[in-house]
């Protein structure tokens, strides 16, 4: 017998794929040999050993009522296949129910199919060669799974022999025609698998080949715990058949969604069961409810409201959480309304919306059981209250929180907590966290699941994103802007002219103008017929402004005969033409749905927007987006994976750049290459001393004050320094209230903080001293000036479409090495590095900030030439670097130098030789006070500030500086004395 007899699909798949079940626990049956049980071959139920699992699971059921049941489930009438497997699915996760008397009155009596509760208590068949015969002809599937004599699964094996590209291909085509050819076998079917044990992927009825998906880690097993190299189909048949993970498919992972008027059956997919299922595991074996929470990462478009869906329909089921109330949070109302519409086109259990503030308060009153869909805005508090009340103290609360970035640190999120202390926190993020972003971690905990953009890629969840970038240059006709300002607005002072071009003549306008936007719109028709508008495909653009969007909605109009719509929020003050562009939410509505429908449906093909719809809808059709704004880390990740939505023949989604975020994106995508996000891991307890000392910093401005008075408060901040000073102690302040919120251990500093807010910007109003004529008309001007005298050229390709997560990506910026390039790169390391070492060396790099900030400025106004910028950051950064030098010459170790510098600032005029004996003196105190763990005691802190103020005193530091001096002093020994042990 020749070797490679055996080579075919039933040696190399269908045995193996029946070896594996009966590994699984499946008994293997031929099809032959039920024929005997069979009285037609029509048959698709196998009928007695239907009626034998009713009588075991349901021993009470009477010979009537037995038939009936029989009856009804073989029996069953519908107008369409998927009406049917609906019907039938909600009989047997639901149950069916009978009429009979068991002693107490003929009653309604629920009639198991099958036993969910004890997996063993039913019976698993694995059949081949099983023959269904009907009018049109006779099918026979290669493989099917029957529990109970129910005909679950259905598996079609193709030889791995085939060509790669047609072994699914072939296999789908097949289950489509059994669809076609005998509808009621499928009236039946839980989900269908297509394999050539290379490749493998499950699907349900109606499903089209892209829409079946691999199943790529057998959860809870890992791949390894199958032996050496497991194939695809034994990944899926490990991940979706063992017993319990089938009947955990069926009961939480199948969904029925309509869609354009008709019914699309859903399957959860493998990452989505696997997160679904340790988040469930991590609240069944937590032991607090505040470790039951984390954070669940899953690439935008790849299911995220699903699953969200799918753990509540679990979470609702498992007895030991004793029917919870669920509470699905989001922060926009498109978000809120997409995930509601989820929730109940999947037939969730009567999800409410909270439509106003007092309704939240009451929905989440009700108790077990109830489902709340809320934005996180209507955790707000009444003007003057007494802060937020406290509605449940309940610990069977699940809160799931979509897009856990942005507003959930805000007292929004704080007042949510204190709504309900005790409930379990599940933040699901479409983007990765950052390490600077460590209010996540401590707001959700860490991580339950990942699934990542290369992984939806690969899977085939998303498609990858290409990044194409086509510049713009600008000229001006004849003089420079500079001489054209000056001669435009030469009757107003240097000063004046200098406030007009800072508050006008901004990069905004300047990306707005009309000409630069009919250059962009002409290049952008141009790019749309060539590349996108052949396949079918609709795109999206998005303006600086509001301004801007409706300036590319009329250049379109002008230049082309393809329908666009502007989405913009309406503005209070708009005038005539802006408001031809305002729309109701029902015209929005209108206008998204029909973007989302095909060219043939609906020919509208443009959707312009400027913050509107950056995020938070989808619309799978959609394939490029014409980008002329400047998005930075997470929104620009989300606007991105807009057009990352699966949909028949789209191979990729484009970004068009225009405006040149590609420096903006690689470090947006910085993030996504970070494993070592466990160092973003900190005990909110850390920050809490120091956001005590830093509120303490801020309201002493105001100590001997009536804080009713508003006038003396102000009074107190007429000095410049004073104000200065307070404004730094208000920023430290707030930024440590960011680092401390959502947690309510922030609760007592929220009202401070609102009043201190209010008080710096009413004393900004009034102190800002501008001397000067009126500049407010001047806008229209400086507008009129740019519109004039700017031209644009034709945009050039600066990048050729690549993909964003390939390393060509990242080589094909380092090529952009133009100085403009460098200079932004040396801006952002400088940024990264004042960030970082500001509570090191608050003079030396408060400085620095300033320079900087000056230097930034100057390059938004055009009015240094690169050469001159680079070498203003070689300065900044050479300044930096020869800071320690410079305090070993003066005698200073590291720690020391950063104390001689700051007593060397404020105490001007001084002795240069008395400075330095001072800066001497008090880091010795520090030292000789420095036991270990010192900046946790506050009787060692006290002692300390005590001696440094006494010694302050003593070296003739002026009286009204000693207690500021003396408190700046500890902050800086906190930071570098802190794990010094005298």
């Amino acid at each position: 017998m020749s070797m490679t007899q055996d080579w075919n699909e039933q040696g190399l798949v269908e045995s193996r794929v029946i070896d594996h079940l009966k590994r699984l626990g499946y008994t293997h049956v031929h099809g032959a040999t039920l024929e005997a049980e069979r009285s037609t071959q029509a048959e698709v139920v196998l009928r007695k050993r239907f009626a034998d699992a009713l009588k075991r699971l349901n021993p009470w059921l009477s010979d009537n009522n037995l038939n009936k049941v029989t009856r009804s489930v073989t029996h069953m009438d519908a107008t369409s296949v998927m009406e049917a497997n609906e019907a039938f699915h909600e009989l047997l996760i639901n149950h069916l129910s009978v009429h009979q008397d068991l002693g107490k009155g003929r009653k309604s009596q629920t009639v198991k199919l099958i036993d969910f509760d004890n997996v063993d208590n039913n019976e698993f068949l694995v059949v081949d060669q099983f023959s269904i015969t009907n009018a049109i002809g006779t099918i026979r599937p290669d493989v099917m799974i029957f529990v109970n004599g129910l005909p679950l699964v259905i598996i079609e094996c193709k030889s791995p022999t085939l060509p790669p590209d047609d072994q699914i291909a072939e296999g789908v085509k097949q289950l489509h025609r059994y669809q076609r050819e005998n509808e009621q076998l499928f009236y039946y079917n839980q989900f269908l698998i297509a394999t050539s044990n290379d490749r493998a992927r499950a699907g349900t009825i109606g499903a089209r080949l892209q829409h079946y998906s691999d199943w790529k880690d057998p959860y809870p097993k890992t791949a390894a715990d199958l032996g050496v190299n497991p194939s695809a189909q034994d990944k899926l048949l490990e991940g979706v058949l063992t017993k319990a993970h089938l009947f955990d498919i069926m009961q939480n992972f199948i969904v029925y969604e309509p869609a354009d008027g008709k019914i699309i059956k859903k399957m959860g997919r493998y990452q989505q069961y696997r997160a679904v299922n340790k988040a469930v595991r991590r609240m069944l074996q937590a032991d607090d409810p505040k470790n039951r929470g984390g954070v669940v990462w899953a690439t935008q478009g790849s299911g995220k409201s699903l699953a969200m869906v799918f753990l509540a329909t679990k979470l609702r089921r498992l007895e030991q959480l004793a029917n919870p109330t669920i509470v699905v949070v989001t922060d926009r109302q498109d978000l809120d309304r997409q995930i509601t519409n989820t929730f109940r086109a999947c037939g969730f259990p009567n999800p409410q919306q909270a439509e106003s503030v007092e309704e939240l308060k009451t929905l989440l009153q009700q108790g077990p059981g109830t489902t709340v869909m809320t934005l996180v805005q209507k955790f707000q508090e009444a003007e003057g209250g007494d802060g937020y009340p406290e509605l449940t103290r309940s610990e069977n609360v699940i809160v799931m929180v979509d897009e856990s970035h942005r507003t959930q640190y805000s007292t929004l999120a704080m007042n949510m907590r204190l709504a309900m202390p005790n409930a379990t926190y599940i933040g699901f993020t479409g983007t990765p966290i950052d390490k600077d972003d460590k209010s996540t971690f401590r707001t959700f905990g860490p991580y339950i699941d990942k699934y990542t953009i290369e992984q939806a890629v690969e899977d085939g969840a998303t498609v990858p994103i290409f990044y194409e970038a086509r510049m713009v240059d600008l000229h001006v006709q004849g003089e420079s802007i500079d001489a054209l300002f000056d001669r435009y607005f030469r009757d107003y002072s240097d000063e004046d002219r200098e406030r007009i071009k800072q508050k006008y003549a901004t990069d905004d306008v300047i990306t707005a103008s009309p000409k630069r936007i009919r250059s962009i719109v002409l290049d952008m028709i141009d790019h749309y017929e060539r590349y996108i508008r052949p396949n079918g495909f609709k795109a999206q653009v998005v303006a600086v402004s509001r301004e801007a969007a409706v300036t590319y909605k009329q250049m379109l109009d002008e230049l082309s005969d393809y329908e666009s719509k502007v989405i913009i929020s309406a503005g209070h003050n708009d005038d005539e033409e802006m408001k031809a562009y305002h729309l109701s939410k029902q015209e929005e509505k209108q206008v998204i749905k029909r973007f989302k429908q095909s060219m043939d449906e609906d020919p509208l093909s443009f959707l312009i927007v400027c913050d509107k719809l950056l995020t938070g809808f989808d619309a799978p059709i959609e394939q490029v987006m014409y980008l002329d704004k400047p998005l930075k880390e997470h929104n620009l990740l989300q606007a991105i994976a807009r057009t990352n939505r699966t949909y028949d023949k789209k191979s990729y989604g484009l970004i068009v750049d225009y405006y040149g975020v590609s420096r903006f994106l690689e470090e947006a995508l910085g993030i996504f290459h970070e494993d070592d996000i466990k160092g973003a891991m900190h005990e909110i307890d850390e920050e809490i001393p120091r956001l005590e000392a830093r509120h303490r910093q801020a309201m002493r401005f105001f100590d001997y004050i009536n804080k009713e008075n508003l006038e003396a408060c102000l009074q107190v901040l007429e000095p410049e320094d004073i104000r200065n000073e307070f404004d730094t102690a208000f920023k430290k302040f707030s930024e440590s209230m960011d680092m401390v919120l959502p947690n309510p251990k922030a609760k007592n500093f929220v009202d401070d903080l609102k009043w201190l807010g209010k008080i710096r910007k009413l004393a900004k109003s009034r102190f800002h001293v501008e001397t000067g004529m009126d500049i407010s008309d001047c806008g229209a001007k400086v507008k009129e000036l740019i519109e004039e005298h700017v031209y644009a050229t034709t945009p050039h390709v600066l990048v050729e479409p690549i993909d964003i997560l390939s390393t060509r990506f990242d080589d094909k910026l380092d090529e952009m090495d133009t100085p403009e390039a460098k200079a932004a790169e040396m801006e952002h390391a400088i940024k990264h590095e004042i960030r970082i070492k500001l509570d090191e060396n608050p003079v030396l790099y408060t400085s620095l900030k300033e320079r900087l900030e000056e230097l930034i400025e100057k390059r938004k106004e055009r009015q240094l030439t690169i050469e001159e910028r680079l070498e203003a950051y070689r300065d900044v950064i050479d300044r930096m670097r020869t800071n320690a030098e410079e305090g070993a010459a003066h005698g200073f170790t590291p720690e020391q130098y950063p104390f001689y510098q700051m007593l060397e600032q404020a105490l001007d005029g001084f002795e240069e030789e008395n400075v330095k004996e001072l800066t001497h003196i008090i880091t010795e105190i520090i030292q000789d006070n420095a036991v270990i763990d010192w900046t946790f005691k506050d009787d060692v802190k006290r002692e300390m500030r005590k001696r440094i103020k006494r010694q302050l005193r003593a070296s003739n530091c002026p009286s009204k500086q000693v207690e500021h001096l003396a408190r700046q002093l500890m902050e800086l020994a906190e930071v570098h004395y802190k794990h010094i042990a005298g």
